[in-house]
């Protein structure tokens, strides 16, 4: 894995961002949320560090997957 790059959005506006690279050794997960409320300021979380790309590539689905549950489109 080099790195990948999710968005999620909602009625046009992000709500998130996450962003998942190798980092020497370790997978790691950074996001950026954006709450869905009218002058938002966006609020960075993470890093979040996983042992493989796997473990770290399944968090991002999963976190996509529930945002899309919530009624945001992915790309």
């Amino acid at each position: 894995m080099s790195e990948l790059i999710r968005e999620a959005m909602r009625d046009g506006r992000r709500v998130a961002l996450l962003r998942c690279y190798d980092d020497g050794g370790t997978a790691v997960v950074e996001a950026q949320i954006t709450p869905h409320h009218a002058n938002s300021i966006s609020v960075a979380r993470g890093p979040y560090r996983f042992t493989t790309a796997a473990d770290a590539f399944r968090f991002v689905q999963e976190a996509l997957l529930a945002l899309q549950y919530l009624g945001c489109t992915v790309t």
